[in-house]
């Protein structure tokens, strides 16, 4: 299959070859001769991508159940190479964190871009994160928008993949001339479309990527949930003091960033509260066998086994457990939150706790309120964090856009950077000096179904 010369490696003069190049012996050899002595050793690359099948990767706007176009595979996809900036034209203009509101000011409309897991392994973290961010952009549209102008929204579907999310930031940025970005949940994605942010200059807000690296990416990037470290701590504390254990096996990804970071301030606070670590065992995320490694933490006298992975794993892993005759409860993070968790693994994980960022149940007038507006608008469905944390994203934004000296991604980063005790649905939020917020946490236990609160815990 014949592919074309991607745009990007176009030159403004046609390539001219042989009229009769095809049709003659040693055809290879002519060719590379005549392009080497027109072009130059630069169109070589061209010819050898004529020779072959090219690949292409493109992001298309997204919606829940609308996958993206497929993205070219990656070699290392938990690190990819970030897209040189915009050296010239329109899109470096537009992308300078220096510029004033002239790159922006056009029309009526102001746009931010969203970069979500729409669909692949994590489709739930971006729908449900989605839900929230399109609540809050009706509610700010509603009173005003911002600085006299209508937010608008892109959303980019990353298909759960740190490519996917390079890509779809690059485009929202380069393209779609976004001023700010909303995303995205998980930490190594994150940190792949963080990157690409930093580089262009465009502020970029997580809604709920806890591993401290995202936001050391530098000064464009920040977050409004907390960061495993407090997250990691929370748990350990609550198994020392709440559940009174002593002896804890651990299970975690080792191809998350996610993951490892829980797993590593865990056991740290664990064996500071005196407690002991029985085994450390590991798996890759699309794994489909856990026996191994759950065979060995059974035998290890473990009273519980801290999981801090993402809900699809953990629903195989808390149903092979079940069928081993572990019966002691699982513990992890808020990766597990989705109804997906609850709904493939049943009775698996009733009784299981985990880390998250609020409780609908909580009676704080910011959480009623929002509860009973996502509840109208989406047939009676209780809310998960994801979506409150989306939703808390996308005001904090909106906040310091309104605040910001001008929509250049320095003023707007200048004004997140000030935002202190906003009263958000996840608690009240402040940005710290390293663009991390300072909230508290919740721990959920699972009963008959459903995620129940069990403790709130303030930052330390």
């Amino acid at each position: 299959m014949s592919s074309p010369v991607p745009h990007d490696m176009r030159s403004s003069e046609s390539l001219k070859f042989p009229k009769n190049w095809s049709s003659k012996p040693r055809v290879w050899d002519r060719l590379m001769s005549h392009v080497a002595a027109r072009r130059g050793l630069a169109i070589m690359a061209v010819v050898a991508t004529l020779a072959g099948c090219g690949e292409s990767n493109s992001n298309t706007p997204a919606t829940p159940g609308t996958p993206a176009a497929p993205a070219a595979p990656s070699m290392t996809p938990d690190a990819p190479k970030v897209p040189a900036a915009p050296a010239q034209g329109d899109a470096a203009k537009a992308t300078d964190g220096t510029k004033k509101d002239d790159a922006d000011a056009k029309g009526d409309t102001i746009k931010v871009g969203h970069y979500a897991s729409m669909t692949g392994s994590e489709a739930t973290f971006g729908q449900t994160t989605e839900d929230g961010v399109r609540l809050a952009l009706e509610e700010i549209n509603a009173a005003g928008g911002v600085r006299g102008k209508k937010l608008e929204v892109i959303t980019y579907d990353t298909q759960s993949n740190a490519q996917g999310a390079s890509s779809a930031v690059t485009r929202l940025i380069t393209q779609d001339k976004v001023v700010a970005l909303l995303g995205e949940v998980a930490s190594t994605r994150s940190i792949a479309g963080g990157q690409v942010a930093q580089q262009l200059g465009i502020p970029m807000v997580s809604p709920s990527s806890t591993n401290p690296k995202v936001t050391q990416i530098g000064p464009m990037i920040f977050r409004v949930c907390f960061i495993d470290p407090f997250q990691g701590t929370v748990m350990a504390k609550f198994s020392s003091e709440n559940l009174k254990l002593t002896k804890v096996a651990v299970l975690y990804d080792k191809s998350q960033a996610y993951s490892t970071g829980l797993n590593d301030f865990f056991q740290q606070a664990f064996k500071k509260l005196g407690g002991t670590i029985t085994t450390v065992q590991t798996y890759k995320g699309g794994d489909p066998d856990f026996s191994a490694q759950l065979t060995t933490i059974r035998d290890s006298g473990a009273e519980a086994i801290y999981i801090p992975g993402y809900y699809n794993e953990i629903a195989s892993i808390a149903l092979q457990a079940r069928k081993l005759g572990i019966k002691s409860p699982l513990m992890g993070g808020d990766g597990w939150e989705s109804p997906k968790l609850m709904e493939i693994a049943g009775e698996s994980v009733e009784g299981c706790y985990y880390s998250n960022h609020y409780a609908p149940e909580d009676e704080r007038p910011e959480v009623k309120t929002f509860v009973e507006k996502y509840k109208a608008k989406h047939k009676g469905e209780v809310p998960g964090a994801l979506s409150a944390c989306g939703y808390d994203a996308a005001k904090i934004l909106a906040d310091a856009m309104g605040r910001a000296k001008s929509l250049s991604g320095k003023d707007i980063a200048a004004a997140l950077a000030e935002t202190k005790d906003f009263k958000g649905v996840s608690g009240n939020i402040t940005i710290d000096a390293q663009r991390n917020a300072n909230k508290s946490a919740v721990v959920l236990q699972i009963k008959g179904g459903k995620p129940i609160f069990v403790a709130s815990v303030d930052p330390l």
